[in-house]
């Protein structure tokens, strides 16, 4: 009779231990699904968009003029100032009809200008 009340008394522990879990499970898909769809609406967000572009500028522009100075080669800032002009260009598409493929070219050939610039040597 002892055996049988301890696989109880387990089985018992087990289930509760189950349904701890399960309240972890449904807080945890609650607060994270809330949290994925307040980012959603801020990471597409025009401004999110446009000050990633300022700040592309701006890094390009010290890291490009930086590099002409040093080794004086024009292909670098060249591509890059491409990727610059493509990632703008695509800021005025709507979503959906080719922006994120015009992002992510631009940021690609932004990119090339940046390692190009680095490994540039006199």
């Amino acid at each position: 009779m002892a055996h049988s009340e301890s696989l109880f008394r387990s089985l018992d522990r087990w289930a509760i231990g189950l349904s701890g879990i399960c309240l972890a499970h449904c807080l945890a898909t609650a607060v994270l699904l809330g949290v994925a769809s307040a980012l959603g609406g801020i990471l597409s967000s025009p401004l999110i968009h446009e000050g990633g572009l300022a700040l592309a500028l701006v890094f390009g522009i010290v890291a490009m003029g930086r590099g002409i100075f040093t080794h004086g080669y024009m292909m670098p800032p060249a591509i890059g100032s491409l990727g610059l002009g493509v990632m703008a260009g695509a800021l005025t598409l709507p979503h959906g009809e080719g922006e994120i493929l015009a992002t992510l070219i631009g940021v690609g050939l932004l990119a090339l200008g940046h390692d190009l610039n680095r490994r540039a040597v006199i």
